[in-house]
């Protein structure tokens, strides 16, 4: 059984909710994202997606592109992210990482290299933004082989037998996206989210989590009581970019920085 499921189990037998934050690896540096990954996990994080850099997120909105060039900027590659996680990994053996980003650094790096270093370095899934499922077979057998996760986006757009064959090779969890459009934007349609998520509960076992437009404690709690978990991504990115370009950072103010990741741990546990 993968970290992922082992996670999502203990929360589920624990009426949980999973609380999963999206940082851009690198952003201001790779020392800041180092302690942001420790902070996080005090802060109530169950899983941590580190974004890797690509010149061209198309996917991404303003925030989280800004974040992606202060992280190229300072000449962030792959094999520093996943030497990142290994260094993760020495002193937490339980916090799910899940590697979030494009095919193209990955093609680079080569499908065996990289399914073998981040199996390696303690990588527990992957999630290709611009990847297909059905073109994703050769990545896939690869990275199950190393037994790590691949997971998938489902789109409130996404038609109901492509959905099927998301799932089918989808693992770790089923990532919903809560609205049309990029990273960033405003959730606002809460009822169209509610029966896209009752559909794919028909679909899948898997668990189901919810991110685009969760921004505060409030949208959290929302979408918390319609799924499994929620991903809070450029609400985090935003106030890092506040943060000064310097290897070290005082502790209460990362804990500032990361506030929206307590609140919404709150707001969620709320829901029990």
């Amino acid at each position: 059984m993968s970290r992922i499921n082992q996670i999502a189990e203990k929360a589920a037998a624990a009426n949980r909710k999973l609380l999963i934050p999206y940082l851009v690896a690198g952003d201001p540096n790779l020392q800041t994202t180092s302690a942001l990954m420790h902070k996080l996990v005090q802060q109530g994080a169950d899983i941590i997606e580190l974004g890797i850099p690509f010149s061209d997120p198309s996917s991404d909105g303003p925030i989280i592109q800004r974040g992606v060039e202060r992280a190229l900027a300072k000449g962030t590659t792959l094999k520093q992210v996943l030497e990142l996680v290994a260094e993760f990994r020495e002193t937490d053996a339980d916090t799910g990482i899940v590697l979030m980003g494009y095919l193209n650094p990955i093609e680079i790096m080569g499908y065996k290299t990289f399914a073998e270093a981040a199996s390696a370095s303690g990588v527990d899934g992957v999630l290709t933004v611009d990847l297909p499922p059905m073109e994703a077979g050769e990545l896939n057998a690869m990275m199950r082989a190393v037994e790590v996760d691949t997971i998938f986006l489902v789109a409130p757009t996404t038609r109901e037998e492509r959905v099927a064959s998301i799932t089918e090779h989808c693992s770790g969890y089923l990532y919903y996206v809560s609205l049309k459009g990029v990273t960033g934007a405003a959730l606002t349609d809460f009822d169209s989210v509610t029966a896209n998520i009752n559909k794919l509960r028909a679909q899948t076992a898997l668990p189901i989590v919810i991110g685009f437009g969760i921004k505060d404690a409030e949208s959290a709690a929302a979408m918390g009581k319609l799924a499994d978990g929620v991903i809070i991504g450029s609400a985090l990115v935003e106030k890092i970019g506040l943060l000064a370009d310097q290897v070290e950072h005082d502790a209460e103010m990362l804990s500032d920085t990361i506030k929206v990741i307590s609140e919404a741990r709150e707001a969620l546990d709320k829901l029990v």
